[in-house]
C-alpha cells in the first residue's frame, strides 16, 4: 500500500506518470485545513492560495520546483511591470514563505511522498536576498498625505452639490449620490477604514450619557475593524466628536434611507440590498478629486488620515485617546498618520512665542528689590 494523507492514496504504478495536480490540490487543501486550525478567515486562506497559485503560473512550475530566482522574477514583474504596491508585494511574499514553511515542515508527509513521486522536494524561496523588509508599523508612502482642512471642505461641497446636480439634469443616482457623500463624512468623522464604513449598521450608534448633545450618535460600535492576524474583526467603541458628523448620519437616517422602500439594517446599502461596493466610493472620489485638481496622494483612507491628524493638531486631543478611537494597537502608528498643516505650524509656534514673551515679562515684574528699590543686575 502507498502512504495515505488527506483521504487519497498514491500509488505510483509503473509506466504510470504520477498526478503532479492532484498532489498539489492535496498540499493546498491540507494547507486550508491548516488555516482553519489557526482561527484564519475564509477570505485570508484563499488569497493565500490564489499567491501561491500565482507564482506556478507564472514561473510555469510546480511548487517543489520553484527556486530563489522564480520569486525573485514574479516580485520583479509585480513591481516593475504591474506597479503594485510595495506593501501588496509583501503581502505575496508573506503568502508564499508561509506555504513553502508548511510544504517543508517534516511534521507534515509532503516532502516525502513528493520526492518519493517526483524525485524532488520542496524548499524555501522567500530569502533574506527576495523579501522585502517591513521597518515600519504604516505602509504609508511619502505620497500619501490628508486632506487640508480647506480641501476637505471643498471636497464635502462637492459631495453635496453632486446630489443636487444629478436632480436638476433628471438622471437617475442622486440617492446613490447622496448615499456617497454621507458615508466620505462618517470615514472622516468617525476616523474609520473602508470595509468599517461599509460594514456600518443603523444598531451600530448608540447615545452617550456623558455627550448627550450628540442625540442617538453619540457612540460609534465598529465591529469590522481590522484583525490581528489569525483573529477574528476587531470590535471598539467610537466617541463621536464632531456634531456636523452626527447631524448628516442622523439626516440621512431619517429621509434617505427610507426612500429604499424596504426596512434596511445596513446604513450603506445600495438598490438590491448589498453593502455599497468599494469600488463604487474610490470611483466616486476620484472623479471628485479630479474635478477639484488636488494635488496627488489622496484617496478614501486619507479621510481616516485627516481624522488622525485634525484632531491632534486643530482640535488638541491626546494622541492616545486618537490612537484609542481609531484602533490603533500602539500609538507610533498613530503619530505617522499625523502630519501637522502649515497653518497649525504657525499657530504653534505664535503660542509658544507668546507663552515664552509672557513668562520672560513676569520674571522682570516680579524680580525681588534691593533695600534701595533698584532691581539687582
Amino acid at each position: 500500500m502507498g502512504d495515505k494523507f488527506g483521504g487519497l492514496a498514491f500509488l505510483p504504478l509503473p509506466n504510470r506518470e504520477p498526478d503532479r495536480d492532484a498532489f498539489l490540490s492535496e498540499v493546498l487543501t491540507g494547507w486550508k485545513r491548516s488555516h482553519l486550525a489557526q482561527n484564519f478567515t475564509l477570505q485570508t486562506t484563499k488569497r493565500r492560495v490564489a499567491s501561491v497559485m500565482r507564482l506556478a503560473d507564472f514561473s510555469g512550475k510546480y511548487p517543489w520546483d520553484w527556486g530563489p530566482v522564480d520569486a525573485d522574477e514574479l516580485f520583479a514583474h509585480l513591481r516593475g511591470v504591474e506597479n503594485l504596491a510595495l506593501s501588496t508585494v509583501r503581502a505575496y511574499q508573506t503568502d508564499i514563505k508561509l506555504f513553502c514553511e508548511y510544504a517543508t515542515n517534516p511534521e507534515y508527509p509532503w516532502n516525502e511522498n513528493c520526492g518519493r513521486l517526483f524525485g524532488t522536494t520542496f524548499s524555501q524561496v522567500i530569502t533574506e536576498f527576495n523579501k522585502a523588509r517591513h521597518v515600519q508599523d504604516a505602509d504609508m508612502g511619502p505620497e500619501k498625505r490628508a486632506f487640508t482642512l480647506e480641501e476637505l471642505q471643498a471636497f464635502f461641497d462637492l459631495a453635496d452639490l453632486e446630489v443636487e446636480r444629478i436632480i436638476n439634469s433628471g438622471r437617475k443616482g442622486a440617492l446613490a449620490a447622496w448615499r456617497d457623500a454621507v458615508a466620505f463624512k462618517t470615514a472622516y468623522g468617525w476616523g474609520l477604514r473602508r470595509d468599517e464604513v461599509r460594514h456600518l449598521s443603523l444598531v451600530d450608534f448608540s447615545r452617550n450619557v456623558k455627550a448627550p448633545y450628540f442625540g442617538d450618535y453619540g457612540i460609534l460600535r465598529v465591529r469590522y475593524g481590522k484583525p490581528q492576524k489569525g483573529s477574528p474583526k476587531k470590535q471598539r467603541s467610537v466617541l463621536t466628536l464632531l456634531d456636523w458628523a452626527a447631524e448628516a448620519v442622523d439626516d440621512w437616517v431619517r429621509r434617505g434611507l427610507p426612500r429604499y422602500g424596504q426596512p434596511v439594517g445596513d446604513l450603506f446599502p445600495t438598490d438590491r440590498g448589498g453593502l455599497v461596493p468599494e469600488k463604487n466610493l474610490r470611483t466616486r472620489m476620484r472623479g471628485f478629486l479630479d474635478e477639484l485638481g488636488f494635488p496627488p496622494g489622496l484617496d478614501l483612507h486619507s479621510l481616516r488620515r485627516s481624522y488622525v491628524t485634525h484632531m491632534q493638531t486643530e482640535h488638541g486631543y491626546d494622541t492616545k485617546f486618537i490612537s484609542m478611537q481609531v484602533g490603533h494597537e500602539h500609538t507610533s502608528t498613530t503619530t505617522i498618520y499625523t502630519l501637522p498643516s502649515p497653518d497649525y505650524a504657525a499657530r504653534e509656534l505664535e503660542r509658544v512665542l507668546n507663552n515664552t514673551l509672557l513668562a520672560s515679562n513676569s520674571r522682570v515684574l516680579t524680580k525681588p528689590k534691593t533695600p534701595s528699590g533698584k532691581a539687582p543686575r
